[in-house]
């Protein structure tokens, strides 16, 4: 049985050591085939380094690394290229460093194709000198390979002096491939973010995005008929459907996808647990959150155009494209509006769901509430509704004053709260009556439908029940064995429950 490559970037590593590889060897040949500068946006361990690799092994002309995949009958192995591969995937906590570590790793390419640089000279010029030697002393064109470009920039982005600077370092590095195409066989930049071409790449014109480009939207992640060819060994007496509502839903305009690192580790172990998330979570979103107070509950299931989700850049730094750069939101539906594609984006699965209102959470109330969000799940779980108005009180009255001054607290606060159990939440849900706040789907058995108001007045108790009935919200659940209608109401100088109700359809 072949081995799970946990943590293998190294295309030949994987395949002489007799690791599994879903093969994307197809998607690669199209890409190369059509000749170029390519772009490639991905979240942070989807597989990016791993194609790099591939590409790498096949200028190479590496066929026996490529026995019985896709590529191996279609590829001219007597056609061997250079290959320069830049990785940038370096931990850079002070500008000054950027320089000496990017210079690193021109050295390792230059030892390789015996190339002396100077070192006393800046690294655009040693990257323009590197290129074209390899290419006059190889009699070839340079394949050049760029792994996550744009680490330096975010690894300082909460300086947005210093980070200011890492982006002019590397502009000025990128900006050799503008004029040197003579050189260059194909190019492929990949990484987290995507900066605008104006930021990072004046002048590149040719450098093409295929980060929302239908054909290569599985070239990196596992689809599900992958996961369930490639590892049929690892899947005996697993529930799929669980595997699917944890780890499944990245989707780039293709088909729903897992991320590697997560899928790989949970068939390692069989558990269930925030494999990605542990190691990928964005600790600037959470502050720019907090600080600009964002409308989070509305940032999913809205509709957004290709240009908003691009919108990443050091003097604008868009919510919505950093949380769907990073990983925290996919797009879930494609819609077509005068003529232009809008997309819907949401949680990708329960995993990202789950543990990004938990770390919202915590950031928002300052402190951790694991013991809660449990609490209240169970009381869900079992239909404890007293327990549940228990749990939704106590929460509220463990955050500080302080904390609770702005209605955004308060409404973060709840819908995170909601979230952080990991059920199938709908915000903003649509009927032909009106939208209800909130609909929690626990199981395929039971539905809470629940209505939210701020009450300025002991007067205006009740509304929140009474509009879920008048408006017959639950006609859109009948299918449920029970819906819980649940108006909860809160005062809005204690910050609490001022009255909760609640009745039940079966």
């Amino acid at each position: 049985m072949k081995l799970l490559p946990i943590g293998i970037s190294d295309f030949k590593k994987l395949i002489e050591g007799n690791y599994i590889y879903v093969d994307k060897t197809e998607y690669i040949y199209k890409l190369i085939k059509q000749g170029g500068y390519y772009f490639l946006s991905r979240p942070r361990r989807f597989g990016k380094s791993l194609l790099l690799s591939t590409i790498r092994y096949l200028f190479e002309g590496k066929r026996q690394l490529f026995k019985g995949l896709y590529i191996e009958d279609k590829w001219n192995w007597e056609d061997i290229y250079p290959v320069v591969r830049i990785d940038l995937s370096i931990d850079v906590k002070e500008v000054n460093k950027i320089e000496s570590r990017i210079q690193d790793e021109l050295e390792l390419n230059a030892i390789k194709y015996n190339i002396n640089l100077e070192k006393e000279k800046d690294i655009a010029s040693n990257f323009k000198k590197l290129i074209i030697n390899v290419s006059i002393n190889s009699d070839k064109k340079v394949v050049i390979l760029i792994d996550e470009y744009d680490k330096p920039i975010l690894d300082l982005i909460e300086n947005k002096k210093e980070a200011e600077e890492a982006r002019k370092i590397l502009k000025e590095f990128y900006s050799v491939l503008k004029g040197i195409d003579e050189y260059i066989k194909f190019v492929l930049v990949s990484g987290v973010s995507k900066f605008s071409k104006v930021s990072l790449f004046s002048g590149l014109n040719q450098l093409k995005d295929i980060s929302l480009n239908k054909e290569y939207g599985n070239i990196c992640g596992y689809t599900q008929q992958e996961l369930e060819h490639y590892f049929k060994d690892y899947l005996k007496g697993v529930n799929l459907e669980s595997v699917k509502e944890w780890y499944n839903g990245y989707n780039f305009l293709s088909d729903n996808l897992y991320n590697p690192f997560d899928i790989l580790l949970y068939l390692d172990s069989k558990s269930f647990r925030n494999y990605w998330y542990e190691t990928g979570k964005t600790e600037f979103l959470f502050k720019i959150i907090k600080e600009k107070q964002f409308e989070l509950p509305y940032l999913n299931k809205s509709y957004y155009t290709s240009d908003i989700l691009d919108k990443f850049d050091i003097e604008y730094i868009g919510i919505e494209a950093l949380m769907y750069q990073a990983g925290y939101l996919t797009i879930k539906e494609v819609k077509i509006i005068d003529n232009e594609e809008m997309y819907i984006l949401d949680y990708p699965n329960k995993e990202v769901r789950q543990s990004f209102n938990r770390e919202l959470l915590f950031y928002i109330t300052g402190s951790r509430k694991e013991d809660r969000i449990s609490r209240l799940k169970i009381a869900m779980i079992e239909e404890n509704i007293e327990e549940i108005r228990n749990q939704i009180e106590i929460f509220f009255s463990t955050i500080s004053y302080e904390v609770l001054k702005s209605e955004y607290v308060y409404q973060a606060a709840v819908y995170g709260l909601i979230y952080s159990m990991g059920y199938n939440v709908i915000i903003e849900d649509n009927t032909s009556k009106g939208r209800i706040d909130l609909v929690v789907i626990v199981n395929k058995s039971i539905v809470y439908i629940m209505e939210f108001k701020l009450l300025s007045n002991e007067k205006e108790k009740g509304k929140a029940i009474k509009q879920i009935k008048e408006k017959e919200y639950y006609k859109k659940y009948l299918n449920y064995n029970k819906i819980y209608l649940v108006g909860i109401e809160f005062n809005k100088s204690t910050k609490n429950i001022a009255n909760f109700e609640y009745e039940i359809i079966k």
